[in-house]
């Protein structure tokens, strides 16, 4: 069979690949590192199943072997992890892909990656899964609805790992906001005043105009863009307009928010570089003290803050998500449910028989012995547990040791039964609160389980024009009559195709 190379631009690498946590090392790139360890010998009958497993590596350095043990033991396999720094997981899954080595269990980080991958779903380079989840009871339990927004022609190609849909939210230094008399933002307006006072009224007491209010990144998804606009009236990547479905950035509500931040970029209430700032620089900026503020996912809240007191031993977080925008509604970005999706590349596993071992091996997965393993480590080592919750004991330890296998576990907290987690810090209790306020206002992408072949072929592309010419415009070397020709060039270049075709399987 003939392979069909993925092809991501360096811009749109640049761009993706801090789309989940990213790793505080200092700014160093962490090597590409590949952990296997055997598993217990077995009898002939019960051989361990061998698997190879590669996934994007979200911590400094490679885990050590302690949860792999654990886990081949419960699940009587022989595991092969091969993690790739997630910075750059999108460009060595490209050229792992193009050389036909990929593994039998492949994850994509997002889903810009994910729908990149479609048009090699679509030439059978990958195993359908769908028929085959009734045989194992616990892949069984996977939502119904997320298992659609990742369906390709109807069919089910990939296992999921669950994300909270509408965990977006605003991680800020409470202590600062005490010490002005600020209380937590009710409005996109109130959102500015903050940033102005944290960059402005020397919050930190040093005497030295050295602080800014928010930090950001190279990121118009998961940095602090896209949940800023949620705010401002923005739909989610697509909305209905006239009856039909239009892209976000043809919306007033998208060119509203666009001068916001320019606005804040002018008044240096942010990092001017943003554009060119990784998610590592982007944390680095809250955690060394300089930033007030952090836009993203509130259940961040815990590790930004283990990493802010080592600086600043006084320092209180706090979190808030309820930010009216211009219209004086709430609203708050909606996931689709998942974070990233696993595939399995037929030319790693040659026979459905193989495949089905490898299922079996999720399978156990999702049971709530080999889930507490993978989301919280080993019992009254990594985690205790209190009132049938799990406490981390030590943080930097679970981060270490179990964090990249809690971020290749599939399912959802509700569908493996795995325990929930008591806060390590009040804001982290908090957010968790806040992750399901949230829901009553979240908005939903409408074209999220929509095909369209033409936004397969060209539509990251495309979308890193309109990345282009956003970030030109909040700096200023594009004027709304530049931003209104990219739109053009948008269109003219595939973007009519894309709007036709979603709107010819759109049902309103």
């Amino acid at each position: 069979m003939k392979r069909k190379l993925v092809s991501i631009p360096l811009s749109v690498l640049l761009v993706s690949s801090f789309a989940l946590a990213a790793c505080s090392d200092g700014g160093k790139s962490t090597p590409a590192a590949t952990t296997s360890v055997e598993s217990p010998k077995a009898t002939a009958d019960n051989k361990p199943t061998a698997i190879t497993i590669m996934a994007p590596l979200n911590t400094a350095q490679t885990p050590p072997d302690t949860i792999i043990k654990e886990l081949e033991k419960l699940t009587n396999t022989k595991l092969t992890y091969q993690f790739f720094p997630a910075d750059t997981y999108e460009e060595k899954l490209n050229t792992t892909f193009a050389t036909g080595a990929l593994p039998q269990v492949t994850y994509l980080k997002n889903q810009a990656t994910f729908i990149q991958m479609k048009s090699a779903i679509r030439d059978g380079q990958f195993w359908e899964i769908g028929p085959l989840l009734k045989d194992f009871p616990n892949l069984s339990k996977l939502k119904s609805t997320t298992n659609d927004n990742t369906k390709v022609d109807g069919k089910l190609y990939t296992l999921y790992r669950g994300v909270d849909i509408a965990r977006q939210g605003l991680i800020y230094r409470k202590d600062w906001a005490d010490k002005l008399g600020l209380k937590p933002p009710a409005t996109t307006e109130d959102l500015a005043a903050m940033m102005k006072a944290f960059t402005e009224n020397d919050p930190d007491g040093n005497g030295k105009k050295d602080t800014i209010g928010l930090t950001d990144r190279n990121d118009l998804i998961y940095g602090s863009f896209k949940t800023v606009a949620t705010w401002f009236g923005v739909p989610n990547n697509w909305g209905v307009k006239d009856g039909k479905l239009q892209p976000e950035f043809m919306f007033p509500e998208y060119v509203a928010t666009m001068d916001y931040y320019k606005k804040l970029r002018d008044g240096g209430l942010i990092n001017k570089d943003f554009a060119a700032t990784s998610k590592t620089d982007q944390q680095k900026l809250f955690t060394n003290g300089t930033a007030g503020m952090y836009i993203g996912a509130m259940t961040d809240v815990s590790s930004l803050n283990k990493d802010l007191i080592k600086n600043v031993p006084t320092a209180v977080v706090d979190v808030h998500s309820m930010v009216a925008g211009p219209s004086g509604k709430f609203a708050a970005w909606a996931l689709p449910g998942y974070a990233n999706v696993v595939l399995f590349p037929k030319s790693a596993t040659k026979t459905e028989a193989e495949l089905k071992k490898i299922l079996a091996f999720f399978d156990k997965m999702m049971t709530p012995e080999v889930a507490n393993v993978a989301n919280w480590g080993i019992k009254d080592v990594n985690y205790s547990v209190i009132d049938n919750k799990a406490k981390k004991l030590d943080e930097e330890k679970w981060t270490r040791e179990v964090k990249p296998f809690t971020d290749a576990a599939i399912g959802d907290e509700d569908t493996s039964g795995r325990y929930l987690g008591i806060p390590t810090i009040p804001a982290q209790g908090k957010a968790d609160e806040l992750k399901i306020a949230n829901l009553k206002f979240a908005v939903q992408d409408p074209a999220a389980a929509l095909d369209s072949k033409t936004n397969q072929e060209k539509g990251v592309q495309l979308q890193d024009l309109i990345k282009d010419a956003t970030n030109k415009y909040i700096y200023g070397t594009l004027d709304k009559a530049g931003f209104d020709k990219a739109i053009e060039d948008w269109k003219s270049r595939g973007g009519n195709k894309i709007i036709e075709e979603y709107n010819a399987v759109y049902k309103k």
